[in-house]
Formats: structure tokens, C-alpha cells, sequence
């Protein structure tokens, strides 16, 4: 069964004039999670008749700890200061990644594998799942699979997100034939919109609980506004005492279970 965060704590962060004041009770203070060893996930297999998952919307892996995911890349524009930034304060995240972008740069998937971060499925060419049949949806999931365990020398990822957060009865199936597990979110700065460096930390700082899944994009378009925003965001929650995990794939909640 997907794991799912039911416990929110107060850690509030909000904004003051002239700059960002956090507000923390208990003043806790952690170092980030470290890096995750590589892994092979699960081969896609035939349509099987289990219990159907629906997509994770928090993590839970304790007070305070949270995770921080990154779409529609790699991009050769931000992926790597992205990287830096996430380096530079310790944290892991997880990149749901494009399968026609993996192909194209797969040094930049290896070098995400290296440092220590999750993978994820993000279809192949980011379409709108909705209107595509069965088939179409599976192919989508297929070759992104493909092309990022090509790109990062034998890594399967068992975690999909699906373009939009369109988790149709039909994608949800194809999950489940797959081995997927669905991953949401439950913090959404709209960074793709480009609103401004400052409101996406804001959105991110005021909204930030115990368990939540934060999306950011590191591709796409122009990301310079998701990149300052991370550098502004990542040290302030981190002096909050929150600490960054990664959500879990269906294999590993198979194990845990």
C-alpha cells in the first residue's frame, strides 16, 4: 500500500519585510538526508490483477521530513546548477524525467543517478494523458523506461508522474500493470508559470508541512526563476529543522509491507 503522510506539524514560514523571517517550533536542527545507493527497479511486466494504487501525495518518513521533486527534464540549462544547489545544502530529490530528454543528455541523467537523487517516469514526450487510448499511454510509459535505464546504466524507475498530474482510471491501470507507483504532490509554487523567484519561495516556505511533496520544473522552458527560488528556498527550510527524503516506489512499499 502507497504510504501516505497523516500527520502535519506547525513550522510555519512566512514573510516579513525586508526579508524572510522562519518561525520554527521546535527550533530542530538535522542535516539533510544523504545520498540513496543505485538500484535497479522492476522490468514492466504484464497487466496483473492487485489492488490498484492511487498516487502519493506526502511522504512519510517522519517529523519534519519532506521531499523535493523536480519535472520535465534533464536540461542542459538548469539541470546542472539545480544539481549544484541541491549539492551544496545536502539534499536528495527526486527528477521525473522526460524519456526524449533522458536520450538526449544522458550525462546529465548519470551524473542525478551519481549524486545520490531518485528517478522517475515522466512519459516519453510529456503529453496530455487523458484523450490517449490504452495502448498509447503504455508506449508513452515504455519508452521513457527505456530510455532512462539506457541513460543511467541499468536504473528502472519505480516511480511515475504523470504530465499535468493526470491520473486517469487508464493511467492509474497502466501503473499498475507496471509496477508504478503514482506520485503527486501537495505543494505547487506554479514555477512553470514564472511568477517570480520570490513568490515561488514564498509558496514554498508558507505552505511546507511535515510530509510534503514539493514540485519545482528543471525543464521545460525558462527555469531561472525555479532556480533562484530553490537557493533562496532550501537553506531557509533546512535552518526550519526540516530534513528531505524521496518518495517511495511500489517495490519498495511491496518490501516494507
Amino acid at each position: 500500500m502507497p504510504r501516505r503522510a497523516v500527520l502535519y506539524t506547525t513550522g510555519l514560514m512566512v514573510a516579513a519585510v525586508g526579508g524572510w523571517e522562519l518561525l520554527t517550533d521546535p527550533p530542530w536542527r538535522h542535516s539533510a538526508a544523504g545520498a540513496q545507493s543505485r538500484s535497479r527497479f522492476p522490468t514492466p511486466g504484464p497487466a496483473t490483477t492487485g489492488e490498484q494504487r492511487g498516487p502519493q501525495y506526502h511522504v512519510d518518513a517522519g517529523p519534519k521530513t519532506i521531499a523535493v521533486t523536480f519535472d520535465d527534464g534533464p536540461d542542459p540549462r538548469y539541470t546542472p546548477d539545480i544539481l549544484d544547489a541541491l549539492r551544496r545544502y545536502g539534499v536528495t530529490a527526486t527528477f521525473c524525467m522526460i524519456g526524449e530528454h533522458a536520450a538526449k543528455h544522458p550525462e546529465l541523467v548519470a551524473r542525478v543517478v551519481d549524486e545520490g537523487h531518485t528517478l522517475a517516469n515522466h512519459t516519453w514526450s510529456h503529453p496530455n494523458l487523458r484523450p490517449l487510448s490504452p495502448a498509447k499511454i503504455r508506449e508513452q510509459i515504455e519508452q521513457a523506461a527505456d530510455a532512462i535505464e539506457s541513460a543511467s546504466g541499468g536504473i528502472r524507475p519505480g516511480l511515475f508522474r504523470a504530465p499535468f498530474g493526470t491520473f486517469t482510471p487508464a493511467v492509474l491501470s497502466a501503473c499498475s500493470a507496471y509496477d508504478l507507483q503514482p506520485l503527486a504532490w501537495s505543494v505547487d509554487p506554479r514555477d512553470w508559470s514564472r511568477p517570480g523567484s520570490a513568490r515561488i519561495a514564498a509558496t514554498v516556505l508558507s505552505r511546507t508541512r511535515t510530509g510534503s511533496i514539493i514540485i519545482n520544473h528543471d525543464g521545460g522552458g525558462d527555469r531561472s526563476q525555479t532556480l533562484a527560488a530553490v537557493r533562496t528556498y532550501l537553506p531557509r527550510l533546512i535552518a526550519a529543522g526540516y530534513r528531505f527524503t524521496t518518495p517511495h516506489s511500489a517495490a519498495e512499499d511491496s518490501d516494507g509491507d
